[in-house]
């Protein structure tokens, strides 16, 4: 039974522990960034991701035969999160023709030209398809806040008030999830929560490692000065988005397999509550089946 919305039945919220509330309680500090130690067998959490990704397999096909849902994936995170290894890995084995990844980086001047939904709009997956977007509009409330300066390029029409500019950009977001998902787009949200530590020490890793120092990025160390004022940006992002149209969930990513698995059984649990199945042919079209599988038995 799907959330009754305005005339719009549409799909029930996941929830589990790490699901952020639809009442502004969520805060950073309450939550974790790693399992706790019974969670984090390694070897137990890469076997229940294969058993995921196969299902989810099979889900994402009768997704793509329905053809009357749209899957969209957001994932935000701080560098060296994981995002980037958490989408491949869950998205192994799925059919290429029914998932599409975008990655948001600085704006185009095309881009900047329009509002700042645009870019992804133009992005969106069509019905039976999965969409992921690594990153996404949530930029412009998180980068762009910390980083005010960069509105400077957006030529907006009108004086920039940044007490409301962000205010103004949350209800934007609401009412664009909520639009989508009335028409049929299922919105899962994902923070991978990773640790100022523990991020430390993935990119001290980039540096001592030289297949990965191609990942590492100068820029990406000056931005740790700002973890606070990211953090605080995260925060009430979250708390302003999280909704049960389009949930925000807040998932430990200092342990990359543990994060992996509940990226996956998110995405699977919830395709499962959508009561996906094959469609099924009318009476018509099975007789002109039969009428071809008598041809083709006679045509050996």
């Amino acid at each position: 039974m799907g959330i009754y919305l305005k005339g719009f039945t549409m799909f029930e919220p996941i929830s589990n522990e790490y699901i952020v509330p639809f009442d502004s309680s969520f805060r950073i500090e309450g939550v974790p960034t790693a399992p706790s130690k019974e969670l984090k067998d390694k070897k137990e959490n890469k076997k229940k991701l294969k058993d995921l990704v196969e299902e989810l397999e099979d889900l994402q096909r009768m997704l793509y035969a329905q053809d009357k849902f749209a899957l969209l994936l957001i994932f935000q995170a701080m560098d060296a999160a994981g995002k980037d290894g958490t989408i491949r890995a869950v998205m192994t084995g799925i059919n290429p023709a029914g998932v599409q990844v975008f990655s948001f980086k600085a704006p185009s001047r095309e881009e900047l030209d329009h509002d700042f939904l645009w870019r992804t709009t133009t992005r969106l997956p069509e019905r039976g398809r999965i969409g992921i977007f690594n990153r996404s509009y949530y930029e412009e409330v998180l980068v762009v806040r910390v980083h005010p300066k960069f509105l400077d390029a957006q030529r907006l029409p009108y004086p920039i008030n940044l007490e409301q500019i962000w205010v103004d950009r949350f209800e934007s977001i609401r009412e664009h999830e909520k639009h989508l998902a009335r028409n049929g787009m299922v919105i899962l949200k994902f923070w991978l929560n990773v640790s100022k530590e523990e991020q430390r020490q993935r990119f001290l890793s980039r540096i001592e490692e030289p297949e990965k120092n191609w990942k590492f990025s100068a820029s990406d160390v000056e931005e740790r000065s700002y973890w606070k004022d990211y953090m605080h940006a995260y925060e009430e992002a979250l708390n302003a988005t999280s909704r049960p149209w389009a949930p925000w969930y807040a998932i430990p990513a200092d342990d990359k397999p543990y994060m992996r698995v509940c990226v996956a059984e998110t995405i699977v649990n919830t395709m499962k509550s959508l009561g996906l199945k094959y469609p099924t042919v009318d009476q018509k079209a099975r007789l002109e089946i039969e009428e071809m599988r008598t041809v083709l038995e006679g045509d050996a």
